[in-house]
């Protein structure tokens, strides 16, 4: 096993033995004499190892090894010494050293354990690499893509985050990731370390959205028998994430309004001023200026919330991304769901290639699951992709006596809880729906708290 050594050795006659040794068993080596020598050698090269003698003219073995961690943290460091004792020994493993060799040094002895500390070093970077792949991705690099699109919407998000712009509003078709692209803006800003607090206003009800983005003082209401913090105040110092803006009822938009011009608002039933430092991102799928001259959107709140616009394109302008967000999703989901590693095979990824997505990247992440939950292995074939039975033309026939659709949205979010075990999650993306819509429709059905519906 050859590799790229640092040797740091003082007496020259030592220093050529050594290397002349460590050269003819493959390694290749670079040569210092001091402290100084080897920062400059540390700063300019990566070394597979450091082999470093104790004493040298301007320092210790323990400012290389310093220099190492600073600068190549993780590389083992073995240390070499005429001048040995038990406390040396103990310190220079204290102190991160990898062994410790007594001079003159044993060649054999030498290659063993050169060989151990590379295997040692090899290992740890492979978990490293392993630790930063299983992470999720967070900030720009979340949203993800090979696509000319993708990376300019890497680069706004950047731009944007670090500016002091408060109102932001993300437009796009649904499933573009509208929802991502705001918690990145949150997580790249210097808001991080505060609340992001996301709400989709078309999932809960006119009466109840003021309460729970303003709060309320006990006796505000019917039932409103002690105070509650809306999500205005609870974003305070982080950002508020209104999906769905364009469904906010009327008189909630004038409210919303003062809040983004005043920087202060009431609780329901309040009287009291509170003020927030809030960043407000706002996103929608509909055409909020077409809204405008239907008189259903206030002008003025659209002005105030567009300050700096951000368009999400459609999948099918990024057809280029495809694959790796399907393979992305097949790992994702194959490790949720407690499968081992799943991958695509050729013809699958060119069926996927071949769909135009109207759902855009929520409908192939939904595509995806269901092949991970209905196939077993590790490679999704072609066939995991081929059309959904449900879908077909005859079941969504209309039937003569007419049908009662909140019935049959409520059935199908049934059967989507079934399927994902109660993983409301999961459930959402099975249904294209969000997970706020899903917990609006258990609420109605008397599903929440009971069984493992309330994940």
């Amino acid at each position: 096993m050859s590799a790229n050594l640092l040797l740091v050795e003082d007496d020259p006659l030592i220093r050529r033995s050594l290397s002349s040794r460590l050269r003819k068993s493959g390694h290749r080596l670079r040569e210092c004499e001091t402290v100084a020598d080897a920062g400059q050698a540390i700063l300019a090269e990566d070394f597979d190892a450091v082999l470093v003698d104790f004493r040298l003219p301007d320092g210790t073995g323990f400012d290389v090894m310093e220099r190492v961690e600073q600068r190549q943290a993780g590389t083992p460091c073995l240390m070499l010494t005429a001048h040995g004792s038990i406390e040396h020994a103990v310190e220079a493993m204290s102190r991160g050293a990898f062994t410790y060799l007594r001079k003159p040094v044993d060649q054999e002895e030498l290659e063993v354990q050169i060989k151990k500390a590379l295997e040692t070093s090899n290992l740890r970077r492979e978990n490293r690499r392993l630790k930063r792949l299983r992470a999720p991705a967070r900030g720009a690099r979340a949203f993800l893509g090979v696509s000319a699109p993708a990376a300019a919407v890497r680069e706004i998000i950047c731009q944007v985050a670090a500016s002091p712009a408060r109102s932001i509003l993300l437009q796009g078709e649904s499933g573009t990731g509208k929802g991502l692209v705001a918690r990145a803006i949150h997580e790249e800003s210097a808001r991080s370390d505060r609340s992001f607090v996301p709400i989709t206003c078309s999932a809960v009800p006119d009466n109840l959205l003021e309460s729970e983005l303003f709060g309320h003082e006990p006796g505000a209401f019917t039932d409103a028998r002690k105070r509650k913090m809306g999500l205005l105040e609870a974003a305070d110092g982080g950002t508020l994430f209104l999906d769905e803006i364009g469904d906010m009822p009327p008189g909630l938009q004038a409210k919303l309004l003062g809040v983004l011009e005043e920087r202060k608002f009431r609780r329901v039933g309040g009287l009291k001023e509170i003020e927030v430092d809030v960043r407000v991102v706002s996103a929608t799928h509909r055409n909020l200026e077409a809204m405008v001259k239907e008189g259903s959107f206030r002008a003025d709140l659209l002005y105030r919330l567009r300050v700096i616009p951000i368009r999400i394109p459609p999948l099918r302008e990024r057809p280029e991304d495809i694959p790796l967000l399907a393979e992305h999703f097949a790992g994702e989901l194959a490790a949720g769901w407690g499968r081992p590693s799943m991958h695509l095979a050729p013809g699958a990824v060119q069926v996927l290639e071949s769909r135009p997505w109207p759902g855009n990247v929520r409908e192939l992440r939904n595509a995806i699951e269901r092949a991970v939950i209905l196939n077993e292995g590790g490679e999704l074939p072609a066939r995991a992709f081929g059309e959904d039975p449900v879908n077909t033309e005859e079941t969504v026939q209309l039937p003569a006596d007419g049908i009662n659709i909140e019935s049959l949205v409520d059935d199908y979010v049934r059967r989507a809880l079934e399927r994902s075990n109660g993983n409301q999650s999961a459930a959402a993306r099975l249904l294209s729906m969000t997970r706020d819509q899903v917990r609006y429709r258990m609420q109605k059905m008397g599903l929440l708290g009971k069984g493992k519906h309330v994940t």
